[in-house]
């Protein structure tokens, strides 16, 4: 009678050590994922902080340079084309010759310096990061609209990229001039 006790006695006590082990397993690989993910905030901070201090050698924008920009093709900054699978950032570059002489012209026209570059969203970053002092002619200041390229029933997308790109740039320090579509 009294192995007939202890048998349960015995049961209880394993199955309630095995309970807490697997409690106490679940408490360390919860604690595991909290240092993982505080490791992978702290390395994303560092990149965010690379990156600022990269764009920080590029002045504040000089609002009264662009207020009175009406179309994009007079856009002398980088214009961001957001489309539901890539974005197309067009970049104006400065002219290497420092002479007033023919500026402008057939022989020194802009639209030879003018450069369009297709990215992914998660290359945004180190493209603007990428791009010289000389093409931020109105200070640390983009164009962003959504591409009127885009299919009726992509605009749902188009405008979340839109949101996210802006959400990037805000996070880079950059000031964005959104424009509406056309």
């Amino acid at each position: 009678m009294g192995l007939a006790l202890l048998l349960p006695v015995a049961l209880l006590l394993f199955s309630s050590t095995t309970a807490c082990h697997k409690e106490q397993q679940a408490v360390v690989g919860v604690a595991q994922n909290a240092v993982n993910a505080e490791h992978k905030a702290q390395a994303a901070a560092t990149e965010i902080d690379r990156q600022r201090a990269a764009l920080a050698a590029i002045p504040l924008p000089t609002k009264s340079m662009y207020v009175d920009v009406r179309e994009p093709g007079a856009w002398a900054n980088p214009f961001l084309s957001v489309g539901a699978d890539s974005l197309n950032l067009r970049v104006t570059m400065t002219d290497a010759n420092p002479s007033t002489l023919g500026q402008g012209t057939m022989l020194r026209p802009e639209a030879a310096r003018r450069q369009e570059i297709q990215l992914r969203p998660g290359d945004l970053a180190e493209a603007l990061i990428a791009l010289p002092p000389g093409a931020w002619r109105y200070g640390r200041v983009i164009a962003v609209a959504e591409s009127p390229l885009a299919t009726r029933k992509d605009r749902p997308k188009v405008r979340r990229n839109v949101e996210a790109a802006i959400q990037q740039l805000n996070d880079l320090g950059i000031v964005v001039e959104e424009w509406p579509t056309r």
